[in-house]
């Protein structure tokens, strides 16, 4: 996102410059500029000469139209940094609140749907991508950021390099998930497709990586061949990871690391999903005495 070479005001430029200053990532950036490119088209004017009522009504107007809890808040979000950061004018914001997030329960897949859901991937790539996001639990986008040179055979871990959070971690490396990574690495080599220490999910062009977006559109289309019945996207992936390990009775503090997970609360939602230490719990109603009684 260099300032010599792209499109918009200089209020956008400057914007840019506070977030790249920050080094924020940038699908953050994009975000940002997105809320506020909302926020120009609902006054129709430019963003700067929004007043506090405005922008209370911009809510309104989120809420009212069916936005989500999720996209709102990411909304406010954007807002408040170009306010705060770039405007310079935080009082502005006063009126705005972000809203609670109901939390849902993630998708979980069994393992026999998630063998069905990675055998019916589209192509050797989108397979291999679809086993690192379920055999080490990677975000869809450590996954498509992986390169060759993250894997380590003989330590048997991935190398995540800044995850969520910009934190390196290293994930774990099973041996099928090697033997994969090494099927789709010598087919990609000798097509030209993997360069040397390049992607290991590489795009059209080899020295770019596929999107999170593209991957997400092969886990939907593998998931229609499969036949699941399920909304499946890449994130669904490894929140079964987390939860099988959990009813393999993996520690929950060795998930919370495997995951990346800043806090143990997150981790503890599988929990609530683990049926099989459901089905292990022996209800007190089955340890009384009383039977029922015959008709």
């Amino acid at each position: 996102m260099e300032t010599t070479s792209r499109p918009g005001t200089p209020l956008r430029h400057r914007m840019l410059d506070d977030m790249r200053m920050r080094k924020f990532a940038e699908h953050t950036q994009e975000g940002y500029v997105r809320a506020v490119r909302k926020l120009a088209m609902f006054l129709g004017r430019s963003p700067d000469t929004a007043t506090t009522e405005d922008l209370r009504r911009f809510q309104l107007h989120l809420v009212d139209s069916g936005t989500g809890p999720v996209t709102i808040n990411a909304t406010i979000t954007g807002l408040k940094f170009f306010f705060d950061v770039t405007l310079g004018r935080p009082e502005v914001m006063a009126k705005m609140q972000h809203v609670h997030v109901p939390r849902k329960l993630p998708v979980i897949l069994s393992p026999e749907e998630v063998g069905r859901l990675i055998a019916a991937a589209p192509n050797l790539k989108h397979q291999a991508a679809m086993s690192v996001a379920y055999g080490a639990g990677l975000r869809v986008s450590e996954v498509v950021a992986l390169k060759v040179s993250d894997i380590d055979g003989q330590r048997m871990t991935l190398r995540v390099e800044q995850g969520k959070g910009r934190k390196d971690r290293y994930a774990m490396l099973s041996p099928v998930l090697l033997e994969r990574l090494r099927a789709w690495w010598r087919l990609g080599h000798a097509q030209g497709k993997i360069l040397p220490g390049g992607w290991l999910s590489p795009g059209m062009d080899p020295t770019d990586h596929v999107t999170a977006r593209q991957l997400n559109r092969a886990v939907h289309l593998a998931s229609a061949t499969a036949g699941l019945d399920k909304r499946v996207t890449p994130h669904v992936l490894r929140h079964s990871f987390a939860t099988h390990l959990l009813e393999q009775k993996v520690d929950i503090r060795v998930i919370q690391v495997l995951l990346g997970h800043k806090r143990l609360e997150t981790t503890s939602l599988y929990a609530a999903v683990a049926t099989d230490l459901l089905r292990s719990v022996i209800s007190p109603l089955d340890q009384t005495s009383d039977k029922p009684q015959p008709e």
